[in-house]
């Protein structure tokens, strides 16, 4: 979000901060494996101009939040403080703790990766992961984020959203990815549509030409949160048709039957899956 955007908000909404804004505009402007930012790094990525970005930088490395890097004048790395801030968020997640067990069987059946997602705006977040197989081409860390439009659980928290909720985020994508809408809308179309009678959503190399996906959404929101529990398999694993057949239904399975340990009852309306 820039500068300009923060200035219409404030403008319609007196109880907008847009200093509180822009100090986390800085702080996500940080994306997963990067060695570090400047300020020209952060003012691009933000559209805060950077005597402001500087001024910012200086107020969150005395909260702890933003650290000097050591190695190289200027640059800027994460503070450790946002551990603090994450950790009760991560913690009161109970069903993380419930599930990483069966999470962690099922990525040694599939010799992949099992993950629980979760939406953030209009992208993915991983919130846990079980990871096997060192060979799957993406490391799905917690706290990394993945496109909704193009990635099996994006498609599968849309196919299990509400339908005002699913077409609010769709039309936050066709405003702010316009061209990545329009490439995906279809894809995503067919699976809502297949969703019916398959009961996941499948990616084959769709998002990486490397890595398979397949998502399945809990039936109903815990605390407001729509969870998804997400596969991940490296294309080499073998022919997608033949995965789908094998991966899908043991994925379900899990999801099942952590809702009936939550003690849900089945959803007599839903059509057997295929």
């Amino acid at each position: 979000m820039n500068r300009w955007k923060h200035l219409s908000l404030e403008a319609a909404d007196p109880q907008f901060a847009s200093t509180v804004a822009q100090g986390i505009d800085v702080l996500a402007a940080f994306r997963p494996g990067e060695s570090g930012l400047r300020n020209r790094d952060i003012s691009d990525r933000t559209g805060i101009p950077r005597p402001t970005v500087t001024r910012l930088a200086g107020t969150l490395i005395r909260l702890g939040y933003l650290r000097r890097d050591p190695s190289e004048k200027g640059r800027y790395l994460l503070g450790f403080g946002l551990l603090t801030l994450g950790y009760p968020l991560l913690a009161s997640m109970q069903l993380r703790q419930m599930a990483r067990p069966l999470m962690m069987q099922l990525a040694r059946e599939i010799e992949g990766a099992v993950s629980l997602v979760i939406r953030d705006g209009i992208d993915m977040l991983y919130v846990e992961t079980a990871r096997v197989n060192e060979a799957l081409p993406t490391h799905p860390d917690i706290g990394s984020k993945l496109p909704m439009l193009s990635t099996a659980a994006g498609r599968a928290w849309l196919c299990g959203a509400p339908a005002r909720e699913r077409q609010d985020v769709l039309n936050s994508l066709r405003v702010k990815l316009s061209a990545h809408y329009e490439n995906s809308i279809k894809a995503v179309e067919r699976a809502l549509k297949d969703f019916e009678h398959l009961g996941y959503c499948g990616n084959n190399a769709e998002w990486r030409a490397d890595t398979y996906g397949f998502a399945v959404p809990m039936r109903r929101p815990i605390n407001s949160q729509l969870f998804v529990f997400n596969c991940g398999l490296p294309s080499a694993s073998g022919r997608f048709e033949e995965l789908a057949r094998t991966v899908p239904p043991k994925l379900i399975s899990l999801v099942r039957g952590i809702e009936r340990t939550l003690g849900w009852e089945p959803d007599q309306n839903r059509r057997p899956h295929a």
